[in-house]
C-alpha cells in the first residue's frame, strides 16, 4: 500500500502567533500518526515560485492523510493557520 503525504508550502505573516497553529495541530498529528519528513529548513528555489517554509508530512496511506486533514482536530488548527499564514497545500499518494 502506498503512503500518503501532505506537501505544504507556507508563507507565515505572523511568526509570533504561528506557534498557536502548531500547538493546535499536534493532537491531529498524533492521532493520525503523522511523520514529518521535511519541516522548514534551508532551501534553494530553482524554478517557479516559493514560500517561506516547506513541509512534507508522511502518513501510512492516502486515506489516513485525507482523514487527518478533514478531522475536527485539524480543521480547528487550520482556522488558526489561515489567520497567520498563506499556504499551498496538496495531499498526494507516493
Amino acid at each position: 500500500m502506498s503512503k500518503g503525504y501532505w506537501v505544504v508550502r507556507v508563507s507565515v505573516h505572523n511568526k509570533e502567533r504561528y506557534p498557536e497553529y502548531l500547538a493546535a495541530a499536534k493532537p491531529a498529528f498524533e492521532k493520525f500518526g503523522a511523520n514529518f519528513i521535511v519541516r522548514g529548513g534551508a532551501f534553494d528555489s530553482m524554478e517557479g515560485t516559493s514560500r517561506d517554509r516547506n513541509v512534507v508530512v508522511e502518513f501510512k496511506d492516502l486515506a489516513t492523510a485525507k482523514a487527518c486533514y478533514h478531522s475536527p482536530e485539524y480543521q480547528a488548527a487550520k482556522a488558526i493557520r489561515q489567520k497567520y499564514s498563506e499556504a499551498d497545500f496538496i495531499i498526494i499518494e507516493g
